[in-house]
């Protein structure tokens, strides 16, 4: 579920109309980094670099420290809230085409409102998830299927900092240990701003622990323990569509073409730091 809906989550860091209303805002958009600290820390509130560094928590807090609070003196979080709906509701729009008037659209809604209604309930020590689920729910379907997904995505990431934090990986170690088991090259998680040195540390420390072996690549030790994180991550997640019973596999239906509409669309880069392939 979670391969399933991200995507549709992560229009908010790609899309065209998102980079011209984090334009229309006033943020630099020759990369993306300046709106997507705003667009994803906005429902904290005016958060400081270390509350957003800890949420977040693979970013380094030298890079976190480049956007945040900065981002509060080019727009409010209250306004970037707002133009975070209007700019997913174009981008929405232009990626659904007809189909966004498709009655599934509206079936979807309820059942992704369901499933957040769940994580919200259960989001203590969540604090994304808890952040989006304080926010007012827009009306048109898409957008309520968007801040659903939003919802549960950020309710599993939680999760996942939490078995990263129990099994002993601190944010620079648990990315490391991800490149090592081929999750994705080393290259692309320098987009998570930590230095060579800090790598090389954190490479040392795993293969310390046994982890990793001297070309940095996981051993059968690393491989199980980075199994564990990831079933603990799952397990973790599972209330929210548990609570849908054999609804899932309706939701699955009916937001597959959405999800397979993103994809086509080529937004989404070919690899990422989640270790989902387009």
């Amino acid at each position: 579920m979670w391969h399933l809906t991200e995507p549709i989550h992560a229009v908010l860091y790609y899309a065209p109309e998102v980079f011209a209303a984090a334009e229309a805002l006033g943020f630099a958009t020759a990369t993306r980094w300046p709106s997507y600290f705003a667009w994803r820390a906005a429902p904290l509130g005016a958060a400081g670099r270390h509350q957003v560094a800890a949420a977040f928590y693979s970013f380094s807090p030298h890079m976190v420290g480049d956007h945040v609070p900065d981002a509060w003196r080019v727009a409010a979080p209250e306004q970037i809230l707002a133009a975070r709906y209007s700019a997913m509701d174009a981008a929405m729009r232009s990626l659904l085409g007809a189909a966004i008037d498709d009655p599934g659209l509206e079936e979807a809604a309820g059942l992704a409102r369901r499933a957040a209604g769940v994580a919200a309930a259960n989001s203590a020590g969540r604090p994304m998830a808890a952040a989006n689920a304080d926010l007012t729910w827009p009306a048109p379907p898409h957008l309520v299927v968007w801040q659903a997904v939003t919802i549960l995505r950020e309710h599993r990431g939680d999760g996942h900092v939490a078995a990263l934090l129990t099994h002993g990986l601190d944010p620079t170690e648990a990315l490391v240990s991800f490149a090592a088991i081929g999750a994705a090259p080393a290259s692309v998680f320098e987009s998570r701003g930590w230095t060579s040195d800090e790598w090389q540390a954190a490479a040392g420390r795993l293969r310390q622990r046994g982890l990793i072996d001297a070309d940095g690549v996981a051993t059968a030790a690393g491989r199980d323990l980075r199994a564990t994180v990831e079933q603990v991550t799952d397990d973790l997640a599972a209330a929210p569509w548990a609570a849908l019973g054999p609804n899932v596999g309706r939701f699955a239906q009916l937001i597959a073409p959405i999800t397979e509409r993103i994809v086509a669309s080529g937004l989404l880069p070919a690899q990422s730091t989640l270790g989902i392939r387009r």
